[in-house]
């Protein structure tokens, strides 16, 4: 067990609290520290979504890659004892380097060494516009605190290599793009027994977070609602370069589900200017990747973020999606959709990440069972 020794980062005039910059201030088990990046191709080929996370009082990081490509879903997972070096992104075959904050981030995976034809991938990721901060994130159930979290989202333009499934795609900044979010605090990890707080378990959960790249701007939307259509955490904000954030106003979105599910195959998102015009934000899905399925969030059923899989722990594997049914718990977890988006007769690329369990009155939905 090694000593509790300062760390390089505490060399750095950066700290917040009266401790080491090894520890954070709460003990929740459920801090966590985390990144997710998309790339998406503009015609909806392979959408790639990569993330790497911490759990410093869980003494646990991680990271995870997925690229769709057709109905094929390749996926790395890696997970190992969080160290001293908290500037390493690295975790098994998947490394994040930040080269310049804010600006400039190269991701990497590399291919199994018995298998030089596996997932693997090469990217740079260069933002467009200015990092935004997302709304501060807070969650109760009953007097529980099921989640605090602060987040900001960014958009740019991608470059490399992907390869997966005997398929090499070139990475090109005309023909992709990119969107990234960094958040941390408070968030769920698999194993806390949850006590009285099930008693509080909700009927229905709806879920959008929208960020949208044009070649001009970028344009942030974010609603979660309750059962009942009660509105918990909402954004609507447009970005561009050298100017000030403006404001869009109150989001409704109409969503056109496929007959049968819950699967969003376009939409209007409604928003309002500073002079109150009315805009409207046309949505037509191209690709989309369950986050349920490989990249580990809930309900996933073979490995979830922050899961202890002791020192060293590397998993690839393919998933099939092209039956719902092998898939069943997708369905109650989020699903990130490369999009095509339409504003004022512009044309931009981005991801509509949507999920809606249980009951949602606005959209029609009377309980876990009920579909378009």
């Amino acid at each position: 067990m090694s000593e509790d020794r300062p760390i390089a980062l505490d060399e750095y005039p950066i700290h917040q609290a009266p401790l080491s910059m090894k520890h954070v201030v709460t003990g929740d088990r459920n801090a966590y520290d985390r990144c997710i990046f998309h790339v998406l191709d503009h015609e909806g080929r392979a959408l790639l979504v990569a993330g790497l996370g911490v759990y410093p009082n869980a003494g646990i990081i991680d990271a995870h890659a997925t690229v769709r490509i057709g109905d094929q879903l390749h996926a790395v997972r890696a997970s190992d004892a969080l160290g001293d070096d908290r500037m390493r992104l690295s975790v098994g075959p998947l490394h994040i380097t930040v080269d310049e904050p804010l600006r400039r981030i190269r991701l990497r995976c590399e291919a199994d060494p018995g298998d030089p034809g596996s997932f693997s991938y090469d990217i740079v990721w260069q933002a467009d516009f200015p990092a935004v901060w997302e709304p501060h994130h807070v969650q109760r159930r009953g007097e529980r605190l099921i989640l605090e979290g602060r987040r900001f989202v960014q958009a740019g333009h991608c470059t490399g290599t992907i390869r997966a499934g005997g398929e090499e795609f070139t990475v090109t900044a005309g023909e992709w793009t990119g969107t990234r979010d960094r958040s941390w605090g408070v968030r769920p990890i698999p194993g806390e027994e949850p006590g009285r707080a099930d008693e509080f378990r909700p009927e229905g959960f709806h879920w959008l977070w929208v960020p949208v790249r044009f070649d001009d701007r970028f344009l942030m939307v974010i609603a979660q609602e309750d059962a009942d259509g009660h509105r918990t955490l909402n954004e609507a904000v447009l970005v561009r370069a050298g100017a000030r954030d403006v404001q869009l106003g109150w989001p409704h979105t109409d969503i056109t589900y496929r007959p049968g599910t819950r699967h969003p195959e376009r939409a209007v998102i409604h928003l309002t200017d500073p002079a109150r015009k009315p805009l409207e934000l046309g949505v037509e899905t191209l690709c989309s990747s369950p986050l349920a399925v490989g990249a580990g969030y809930p309900p996933a059923g073979d490995w979830q973020h922050g899961t202890w899989r002791g020192r060293d722990w590397t998993d690839r594997r393919t998933y099939h999606l092209s039956d719902p049914a092998a898939h069943s718990m997708a369905a109650y977890g989020v699903t990130d959709h490369a999009a095509r988006f339409t504003l004022e007769g512009r044309t931009g690329y981005g991801i509509f990440e949507h999920g809606t369990f249980g009951r949602h009155d606005p959209s029609g939905f009377t309980g876990y069972d009920s579909v378009a």
